[in-house]
């Protein structure tokens, strides 16, 4: 399981803003790409696919899309792509198994840590690529999509070097617009994307804040730096030894966002379930197994738990 074809067939499996975005890319630059979409299924089948990019608008018409309502009337794929909220992970064996044939390829590109382990407890550890996205990008509208910064995704395999397969997707990729990094280890890139992640996506989603009042007040750019040292920290104990200058990067990098609405935020505040245990919960479990001293990782998850069992604001009740 290392050659793809010269021609693969890509299965996208979970349309929101990062499915629709990459995948977007992939179809724009002449790649078979099959969409499983749920609740914008018939807007998109009607309208097609509007993508709003800081590196070129494109527009992908209902004829030049293969979109599928359910996973079992769609082609077996070469390249399974997962972008499903780690929310629906529970979902993963009834909408990927009928996608496969015995060499199908899986790549997820869904935040937080754990997901490959999931999957591969599923289908196979030999199946299993990861990918990392770093991407400011949201869904404003059934169909579209508003990339606005960023977008680079690096991709690795799952307890594997670098194969034959990985250089093909990461060479299609960047041949479709999608600047893209190979991993020597995938489990060092998903701790180093999690430097950004837990403040931000958390804070964003615990406070209602965009990025920038949370990096632009003095107590929350203090609070996001000893976040990002707990990450740090929880890593180097795992035996992940992350330079600690990526603190100071992703606080230059997240200047540059302005104001931005996080994965969690938006979640929150339309009242959906937030990505709390892949974002927050499994490093906060990681550092209590290794002895890490984690008070604000720690109290950030118990403040999106409280959260977690009411409705959002906007949604109370009575």
């Amino acid at each position: 399981m290392d050659a793809l074809p010269d021609r693969p067939r890509f299965a996208v499996v979970g349309a929101g803003a990062v499915g629709c975005y990459y995948g977007g890319r992939l179809a724009q630059h002449g790649h078979d790409v099959h969409w499983l979409l749920r609740s914008d299924y018939d807007h998109v089948r009607q309208h097609g696919m509007e993508i709003h990019s800081k590196d070129g608008d494109f527009i992908l018409k209902p004829s030049a899309l293969n979109l599928y309502h359910r996973p079992q009337e769609m082609p077996k794929a070469d390249v399974v792509l997962v972008t499903l909220k780690t929310t629906t992970n529970n979902r993963f064996q009834e909408l990927i198994t009928p996608l496969l044939h015995d060499q199908t390829a899986i790549l997820t590109l869904q935040n937080g840590l754990g997901n490959e382990q999931q999957l591969a407890d599923l289908f196979g550890p030999s199946r299993i690529l990861g990918g990392l996205a770093f991407v400011c990008i949201n869904r404003t509208a059934p169909g579209h999509i508003r990339h606005t910064d960023y977008g680079m995704i690096k991709i690795g395999e799952f307890g594997r070097p670098i194969s034959q397969r990985l250089r093909q997707i990461d060479t299609m990729f960047n041949a479709s617009k999608v600047e893209c990094h190979m991993l020597d280890d995938l489990n060092m890139g998903r701790w180093e994307k999690l430097i950004w992640n837990v403040p931000f996506n958390g804070l964003g989603a615990a406070l209602a804040l965009t990025t920038d009042k949370i990096i632009n007040h003095p107590a929350g750019l203090e609070l996001a730096r000893q976040l990002m040292d707990e990450v740090i920290r929880t890593a180097h104990a795992a035996g992940f030894n992350l330079d600690a200058t990526l603190l100071e990067l992703n606080i230059r990098r997240t200047l540059t966002m302005g104001a931005y609405r996080s994965s969690m935020q938006i979640d929150r505040e339309s009242g959906r379930a937030i990505e709390l245990d892949a974002i927050i919960g499994n490093p906060l479990r990681t550092a209590q197994k290794l002895g890490v001293s984690t008070p604000r990782l720690q109290m950030l998850y118990a403040l999106l738990s409280m959260q977690e069992a009411t409705p959002a604001p906007h949604q109370a009740v009575g």
